[in-house]
């Protein structure tokens, strides 16, 4: 899950790709046994990302995985609530369904990413952000997307919130195998912010 600068480029596309969609299973409903099963097989190193990979391989042997998707519940859904509301129209202007949903449909509809039929939440869900971001890396939408067009998604979509949302997470009140999920989060989006911008001042 780490980042490495001696992979190709190609190659740390593909693990970028990877830890989107890492995210986004975790993120986008109650973790399932399966991938709790999947989770707790993770072998991390020792950077920042990797060592929060090891916790949540830890967390995810040790703990009971109804209780594990009981925090998801208690996290993003609450009764009437979660503690945490992990969509970028809340974050931007304190409530949902608001402009930046809008502009992000505006977008969506220009990069050719339909919503998918069966998806209840809004589209500027983390996880759903988490899942376009992985698709213009890979070319899920017809093509593979080049950094700045990467970067012009992520710069508008993600970046004004998501590093704020993930340190939520990791300090929120009632995570405990979702704070190592927040400490990667955090870390990636400053590693992509970073990684951006050095590609905007070359």
């Amino acid at each position: 899950m780490s980042a490495n600068t001696q992979f190709k480029a190609n190659e740390e596309d593909a693990l970028r790709a990877e830890l989107y969609v890492f995210l986004a299973n975790l993120l986008r409903v109650e973790p399932t046994s399966d991938l709790l099963g999947s989770v707790s097989q993770i072998s991390g190193d020792d950077t920042p990302i990797g060592k929060a990979s090891s916790t949540l391989a830890y967390l995810a042997r040790e703990m009971d995985h109804a209780t594990i998707q009981n925090e998801y519940v208690e996290l993003f859904i609450g009764v009437g609530r979660g503690e945490l509301l992990p969509y970028c129209s809340y974050y931007l202007t304190g409530f949902l369904n608001e402009k930046p949903l809008a502009k992000l449909r505006q977008d969506m509809t220009e990069i050719g990413i339909a919503r998918a039929d069966n998806v209840k939440e809004p589209e500027d869900h983390i996880a759903s952000l988490c899942d376009m971001m992985a698709g213009l890396i890979r070319g899920d939408f017809d093509r593979p997307f080049s950094i700045e067009e990467q970067a012009e998604f992520f710069n508008k979509h993600i970046a004004p919130w998501g590093g704020l949302f993930f340190a939520d997470l990791e300090t929120a009140k009632k995570a405990v195998f979702y704070a190592p999920v927040g400490t990667m989060g955090r870390i990636f989006m400053d590693i992509e912010s970073q990684a951006f911008n050095m590609g905007e001042q070359g």
